[in-house]
């Protein structure tokens, strides 16, 4: 099946599964709105909702609300676009060992795993999510899955495996390794025929000239992107040089300074207008410094209610003692500099924006993505207006999706979410989200 066939099918499929025309809209009455761009906050607002698009926006009074409407109440909440998550594993669930993990786990990906993090992505406010690093079938299987409303959750955009020099021989169905410029291409064209939405290439620094420029022409004339996931410093310009439409991941350095030639691909880019999107994953490392000290957080029962029961208590189990147990690389080190490095990217010129590692060691997805967007405020010093951009209508224009998501603007699909109280005095409130609203459906 071609991507133009399986989009044609999965268009059609949404279509008999929507709302009937006669279906009554709904209005959000009475939240403060953060739009996704950036702008001044409107209080006391309204929005119109038909089918599964926004068709109002504005203040209380200046919107007419239809007759027939079903109106909810939003008074002292802020709602927002809902969050779009560049850089979540749908295969891990935050388990602490990855080992233990990839021999219970990995086979039960599209029928146990991926389902129980894909819905609780979706509860916790992300309606759109891109996946690093699944196997292929599984990967496109629980995409469609979820795009005909078989099973909840956000909006999938699915990379599968992704493409390296020499990866792990216990993991090559997650990381295919690449032998060769012709290897590359097949590679390639393999996850094209699958129906991928893009192609990710970890730590492209081990790759040759060849190989990269292989994937980079099979990529482009697939009419897709391809980026590039950050394992060491050395990768960001080289991804960047060959071609790479963004970056995922920070990477294991542990100077404050990045490298003079990564600056000089980022401030390049910059240059052209067409600014490096870079999502970092940076509460992987600050999250496991408040656990190390306090994990009681993560005992919420709430945050595993999406998982089958036996699998819920082996990650509890296994995020009890995280020092003995987790297999981050020097996260101590990489902490200590994380808020220079995200400074300096953006000095030079990346846009920073929502990318959790949901799945990763203590990375749980219920409350992965929130956690990212606090850390942009606290570590990278965006404003909150800023950091809720970068998780909304930033987001949507690195993944190519803003012309239909990403800011809640009449036309727009309907992703809209909703916390209680002032996010902008307090940013963490995005932990509690209320009301959760996917191209039109209401979840919560």
């Amino acid at each position: 099946m071609t991507r133009a066939t399986r989009r044609l099918t999965v268009l059609l499929c949404l279509w008999l599964l929507a709302p009937m025309a006669g279906a009554a809209p709904r209005a959000l009455v009475g939240a403060t709105l953060l739009d996704g761009s950036g702008g001044a906050a409107i209080a006391d607002s309204v929005i119109v909702i038909d089918g599964e698009r926004i068709v109002a926006v504005g203040r209380r009074g200046s919107v007419a609300i239809p007759a027939d409407a079903e109106v909810v109440p939003l008074d002292g909440m802020t709602v927002l676009p809902g969050l779009i998550d560049l850089q979540v594993r749908l295969t891990e669930l935050g388990h602490a060992s990855r080992t233990r993990w990839l021999e219970a786990y990995l086979s039960l990906a599209d029928r146990v795993v991926m389902p129980a993090a894909a819905e609780a992505l979706l509860r916790a406010g992300v309606t759109s999510a891109r996946d690093v690093a699944s196997p292929l079938e599984a990967a496109v299987a629980v995409r469609e899955r979820i795009a005909t409303q078989r099973i909840p959750g956000p909006t999938l955009h699915v990379a599968g495996p992704t493409l390296e020099h020499d990866p792990p021989a216990n993991d090559r169905a997650r990381h295919w390794p690449v032998e060769g410029p012709a290897d590359a291409r097949a590679r390639v064209e393999r996850l094209v025929r699958a129906g991928v939405d893009l192609v990710v290439v970890a730590g492209a620094a081990s790759l040759t000239d060849p190989e990269l420029a292989a994937i980079d022409q099979a990529t482009r004339a697939a009419g897709l992107r391809w980026y590039g996931e950050v394992r060491v410093d050395a990768d960001i310009a080289r991804a960047l040089d060959a071609g790479a439409a963004g970056l995922i991941g920070l990477g294991s350095g542990t100077t404050e300074a990045l490298p003079e030639a990564a600056l000089a691909a980022l401030r390049a880019r910059a240059a052209r207008g067409t600014p490096v999107a870079w999502s970092v994953g940076a509460s992987v490392l600050t999250n496991y410094e408040w656990l190390r000290l306090d994990a009681g957080p993560i005992a919420d029962p709430q945050l595993y209610q999406t998982m089958p029961p036996i699998v819920a208590e082996d990650v509890r189990r296994s995020l009890a003692d995280l020092v003995t147990h987790i297999d981050l690389e020097t996260p101590a080190l990489r902490r200590a500099v994380l808020a220079q490095r995200l400074q300096a990217a953006r000095a030079a010129g990346a846009v920073l924006v929502l990318g959790s590692d949901a799945g990763e060691p203590a990375q749980l997805p219920a409350r992965a993505s929130w956690q990212e967007v606090e850390a942009l405020v606290l570590q990278a010093h965006l404003t909150p207006a800023e950091a809720i951009r970068a998780a909304t209508l930033d987001a949507a224009t690195a993944l190519g999706i803003d012309i239909d998501t990403g800011s809640i603007t009449p036309g727009k699909i309907a992703d809209i979410i909703a916390v209680r109280g002032d996010l902008l005095r307090h940013i963490e409130r995005l932990q509690d989200v209320e009301l959760v609203i996917h191209r039109g459906l209401r979840l919560r």
